[in-house]
């Protein structure tokens, strides 16, 4: 599957503008006809990266690939994982992993039988990679 070009814009409101208008106005259907909704709030979790202090950090490159996140969810060619629950420390069949792109992630949680909120997207190092697949896949 063709990507979309990455995304420039010149600040963090820019990127915010853009998800707000084009994820947050209505749900984007997966390939296997999975209702995914984004709210203004996953901007934070989606597009910061962690620092281990009490702020985060906004990552150009994790908002660049924004327009790759409905290319991954609607991509029958997705490689596609149980997600991780990190509090019981197990897999969860609650989120569904997609690997596109060798190695972009877009992580979904079910809140129903055909209905999703998204959790979170990123560019995976090999380690993330190696962990992602050691859960069992996504039937």
């Amino acid at each position: 599957m063709q990507y979309p070009p990455l995304l420039k814009c010149n600040s963090a409101a820019e990127y915010r503008s853009y998800f707000e208008n084009n994820y947050c106005r209505g749900p984007i259907t997966t390939f296997d006809g999975i209702e995914v909704r984004f709210r203004k709030r996953d901007f934070n979790h989606c597009f910061f990266d962690s620092v281990r202090t009490t702020d985060d950090t906004f990552s150009i490159k994790r908002s660049e690939r924004m327009m790759w996140i409905k290319a991954a969810l609607q991509d029958s060619n997705a490689e596609l994982h149980v997600g991780w629950d990190n509090n019981k420390r197990r897999p969860t069949t609650d989120r569904r992993v997609a690997i596109v792109n060798k190695n972009y992630v877009v992580v979904i949680r079910m809140i129903g039988q055909k209905k999703a909120v998204i959790h979170t997207a990123f560019i995976a190092n090999e380690r993330a990679l190696r962990m992602i697949r050691t859960n069992p896949k996504w039937t």
